[in-house]
């Protein structure tokens, strides 16, 4: 192995961790921007944006625990903030 084998896994890690943090960032925008209230909105953007990650590593045959983060590592992600809003408010 050579001491550079490690930087695409790096590289891809920190575009998933970007596009991680951009998409809350967006769907913050959305959740607060609705007429049904915060929690609930941000909740079900978060579920929606899990399923979506989830069946985007299907299709790109991404390895589930792989070296690297992949979008089923985004999608935990996600389903762990969708958790925590549900916690936060009160349901």
């Amino acid at each position: 192995m050579t001491p550079n084998s490690d930087v695409p896994h790096e590289i891809s890690s920190v575009r998933v961790i970007v596009r991680f943090t951009l998409r809350i960032v967006i769907l913050t925008v959305f959740a607060s921007l609705s007429s049904q209230g915060f929690a609930k909105t941000i909740e079900t953007l978060l579920i929606v944006a899990t399923c979506y990650c989830v069946f985007v590593g299907g299709i790109r045959r991404e390895a589930p625990l792989g070296i690297a983060l992949t979008h089923y590592d985004e999608a935990a992600g996600y389903a762990l903030a969708a958790g925590a809003a549900r916690i936060a408010a009160g349901f």
